[in-house]
């Protein structure tokens, strides 16, 4: 039995930057790659990634070797970047605590080799000749070495579909003291290699590897088709080599080994092959399959100028912790291999701990002929894995991988703007999948976090999840017959009469007025010469009944007095349509106050308006959004340092009406200058016009939800531009409600970078974000016992652990 202790044959005797000198006399370059999201690469964006490859290694001096290693361990996810300080953050924090997932991390090594020839015996001990030797100086031959891997990484990283950063030196002892250590934290231990086992603490390792021609089928390419996303009306791409990565979940590493040979050697080489196995051929059918593979990659060797020979291994070392459970691994890894046509190799007793051994980055330029394949780079390049788990923002919205459902963070604000310029946000989703529910979720998130909240509401979908914060929400509901309590004429002092106030005035009376006509300027200057006037002389009790009444008292000197052409003001006009607002009019009961009560919403941070009951009617809910807008304003944009959202949910209701849309896209005009963002909830993106106004309204939207919608995605793909590849992450949605983990799954789409996301919440949200049927109903008299939401919530979700 051989055994192997770090502490006495430490195989690095220098590390400089991200540069280590090895005892064996190897120099090895070491970088950390950031890969793209799992699921988030279409076939050209897969092929594009495969082509930055070959772009980027081809020129590496010949002799070098490049070893991409891809570390994939079993972890206790911990939610100790999830806030938890609010009821509903502590029910999603220990929720998620301890949940198991695939921790990845990916690396990348160039060697520069002491042996340039590459050419090694069949087994080679890497231990057994080490002495203390010293930090080799860094002379010229390895400055170009430097500078042409430099080249390289520079060029991968100017792809910006992946970027490797250079290692620093504890990083690189850590993960030399990890592989040692069999991955294992808290402690040193022993490598035991004997020939039935390999064995390093508490874990039993083996392998599996390429190491050979005849161990490929047929064809390698850069992407393969994913049948678990993929339907009869669509494909969903994954890399060709994807099925040993994330997905296998098992402790693994995959490593993906090119020594970069002289193509005239190698080319000699393959000739020779081919006369040696034509002379055989007759003598076995392997051997004239083995004939074939070499002759086709010798035809495409000659016929293509730009190939780049090199020779390659591929090995998947994988470890438990009962030696028992490896032949389940190892036949997992076969099955994923048996689906690319690839059979691979199963070595033992040296052969087993020479691949081990050799997959530690100061020694991988230690394989032999007989554990390489010879093939061209470009063929090579298709077994790398390009993709890692999903990429948590610093801070954002939580919602959950589609991997592991762990949580992600999303940052969909983007303070910075580095993905979007706009935050404002939409969510698509048909009757019944989820939109009100994922709208909570979203806006309840945004609101912990201090972010100022404004719902128009046609639906009664938010009063629940406000009541968990009664010191700060506040209700206003429209029943018929009665106001708002909004008086947008009500000032508390003459400094409140300041240009931008008499604007917001102006507009909310054109508004009002409806005029088909767009305003001119000289009308503008009309209203707000009269308005000026009108403060002047009215010193209280401001409201639109008072302004009529001014107006009607002085019609006839008003004009004159402030030297206003009567063609800038129809005053008779004016008088006519107004009349319906104020005294006896239809509507005069909007209005019909005298004192503003916008005071109770200046302090709230949660504000719902509810409108369900005036969601028919065109002129009462055309002048509700116009008294809103008017309260947000003065209270809500006073301070624009302030984060706030506003919700127009039920949007399409609204919609109904034609001046509904002019007045929403004011709000996408005036939030440029706010610190804020809106949102739009519609069934389907259909029920936006397709105008000019709606267009505008899609161009400053920037972040994209999307639930299931079994009628399709093709006018969703049309309006918003998609991309083929986001129309089959749209078409690969599944929902899964039923079960232990119950999850809807959505699109989401930040700028350009999209995915599918999950959203998997602990029952206390779950009960929260409720807004019907019965478990609703049982919420709400359990909160009428207590007037407490937590309380109800909490009865309610112990009640459901019991049954």
């Amino acid at each position: 039995m051989n055994k192997i202790n770090l502490s006495d044959f430490a195989p690095i005797i220098d590390i400089q930057n991200n540069i280590i000198f090895a005892n064996n006399g190897n120099v090895v370059l070491c970088y950390e790659g950031i890969l793209p999201e799992v699921y988030s690469l279409s076939e050209k964006d897969l092929e594009d990634l495969h082509g930055v490859w070959f772009q980027a290694l081809k020129s590496l001096p010949t002799g070098s070797v490049v070893h991409k290693q891809d570390i994939y361990l079993k972890k206790s996810y911990s939610a100790e970047l999830l806030p938890n300080t609010t009821f509903l953050e502590k029910a999603t924090h220990d929720h998620f605590q301890g949940r198991l997932f695939m921790e990845h991390r990916c690396y990348l090594f160039f060697i520069l080799t002491k042996n340039k020839a590459l050419n090694n015996p069949k087994y080679v001990n890497p231990f057994r000749k080490i002495s203390k030797g010293i930090p080799q100086e860094i002379d010229d031959n390895l400055k170009r070495f430097i500078s042409s891997v430099s080249d390289s990484v520079s060029y991968i990283n100017n792809s910006r579909k992946m970027s490797f950063l250079p290692l620093g030196a504890a990083e690189i002892q850590s993960l030399s003291n990890s592989f040692f250590n069999g991955f294992q934290n808290g402690f040193d231990t022993d490598m035991l290699l004997d020939k039935s086992n390999i064995q390093v603490g508490d874990n039993y390792f083996d392998a599996l590897a390429i190491n050979s021609e005849r161990c490929f089928g047929e064809t390698v390419q850069s992407s393969k088709i994913n049948e678990r996303f993929t339907s009869d009306d669509f494909i969903f791409h994954q890399g060709f080599i994807d099925g040993l990565g994330l997905t296998l979940n098992e402790n693994h590493m995959v490593n993906q080994i090119f020594y970069l040979d002289d193509k005239q050697k190698w080319r000699k080489l393959l000739d020779n092959k081919i006369e040696e196995l034509q002379k055989s051929s007759n003598f076995g059918s392997q051997n004239k399959v083995v004939l074939g593979k070499i002759q086709h990659i010798l035809d495409q060797i000659n016929a293509d100028d730009t190939s780049r020979i090199i020779r390659g291994h591929l090995n998947v070392i994988y470890w438990a912790k009962e030696a028992g459970e490896l032949a389940q691994i190892a036949s997992k890894v076969k099955t994923k291999f048996k689906e690319l046509d690839i059979t691979p190799y199963y070595p033992r007793g040296e052969e087993r701990k020479n691949y081990v051994l050799n997959s530690y980055c100061c020694f991988s330029s230690n394989f032999s002929n007989a554990d390489l394949y010879v093939t061209d780079l470009k063929h090579a390049l298709c077994l790398l894995i390009n993709n890692t788990n999903y990429k948590s923002d610093p801070t954002g919205i939580i919602f959950n991988d589609r991997e592991h459902n762990i949580p992600v963070l999303k940052d969909v604000w983007d303070e910075k703007k580095k993905r979007i310029k706009a935050r404002n946000f939409a969510i698509f989703a048909p009757t019944g999948e989820g939109k009100s529910f994922l709208a909570n979720n979203i806006l309840r998130q945004y609101f912990e976090s201090g972010v100022r909240l404004v719902i128009i509401d046609l639906g009664g979908s938010y009063t629940k999840f406000a009541k968990l914060y009664p010191e700060n929400y506040i209700v206003l509901r429209y029943e018929s017959g009665k106001n708002l309590g909004i008086n947008p004429f009500y000032i508390s002092n003459s400094k409140d009469i300041t240009p931008e106030r008499l604007e917001d005035l102006s507009m909310f009376l054109f508004e009002l007025f409806g005029s088909d006509l767009k305003v001119t300027k000289t009308q503008s200057v009309s209203v707000k010469k009269i308005l000026r006037h009108y403060y002047s002389n009215v010193s209280e009790k401001h409201s639109l009944d008072s302004f009529y009444r001014f107006i009607e008292s002085n019609q006839k000197d008003l004009l004159p007095k402030l030297k206003i052409h009567p063609d800038y003001f129809n005053t008779v006009n004016f008088l006519h349509v107004m009349s319906e607002y104020v005294g006896d009019g239809l509507y005069s009961f909007l209005f019909e106050i005298s004192e503003d009560q916008t005071y109770k919403i200046e302090d709230k941070r949660l504000i719902v308006f509810e409108l369900d009951e005036v969601k028919d009617n065109k002129e009462v809910l055309s002048v509700m959004l116009k008294l809103i807008k008017s309260a947000i304003q003065r209270t809500i944009w006073k301070n624009p340092a302030e984060k706030g959202i506003i919700l127009f949910d039920e949007f399409a209701k609204q919609l109904k009406f034609e001046n509904v849309l002019e007045s929403v896209e004011f709000y996408y005009q005036a939030i440029r200058k706010q610190n804020g963002a809106i949102g739009i909830i519609l069934q389907s993106i259909n029920q936006l016009p397709n105008n000019s106004t709606s267009a505008s309204i899609l161009e400053n939207t920037q972040v994209i939800y999307s639930l299931h919608n079994e009628k399709g995605y093709n006018e969703l793909a049309k309006r918003l531009n998609l991309s083929s590849h986001d129309l089959n992450q749209l078409k690969s949605i599944r929902n899964n409600l039923s079960g232990v983990r119950k999850y809807t799954e959505m699109f989401i789409k930040i700028g350009k970078e999209s995915n599918v996301f999950r959203l998997e919440v602990p029952r206390e949200v779950y009960a929260a974000y409720l807004t019907d049927g019965f478990e609703n109903e049982e919420i709400m008299k359990l909160y009428e016992k207590h007037q407490d939401m937590e309380k109800a919530i909490t009865e309610y979700s112990s009640k459901k652990i019991k049954i």
